[in-house]
């Protein structure tokens, strides 16, 4: 399986971004997904995740209220819907399944 993240960018504080995280090579739909996020010379960091049937849902308590993690096994993508931005959210978005780890994109807040 590859997991390819994207969807970041640049926005102002206060604005949204959704992240996709688009599973290939084979289906992700039987594992939970989760965002993680990483800043130069930091400790990972858990955002959320979603159990494999999504009726689950977990954040971390930093986004808890901004943040929407959500699936769509359709399509085989599960996304974060990030509202409310905060400058302190800039940094490398990455989403995690089983064993796959796919590669970050970037989210930058400005002030």
């Amino acid at each position: 399986v590859q997991l390819q993240a994207s969807g970041g960018g640049l926005v102002q504080a206060g604005g949204s971004l959704r992240l996709s995280c688009a599973a290939s090579g084979r289906t992700f739909s039987m594992y939970a997904v989760g965002w993680f996020r990483q800043a130069p010379g930091k400790e990972r960091e858990f955002v959320a995740s979603i159990s494999w049937s999504g009726d689950s849902t977990y954040y971390a308590d930093s986004v808890k209220g901004r943040f929407t993690i959500s699936r769509d096994s359709s399509k085989n993508t599960v996304y974060l819907q990030m509202n409310s931005l905060k400058p302190e959210d800039t940094t490398v978005y990455y989403c995690k399944s089983g064993p796959w780890k796919g590669q970050g994109t970037l989210v930058t807040v400005s002030s």
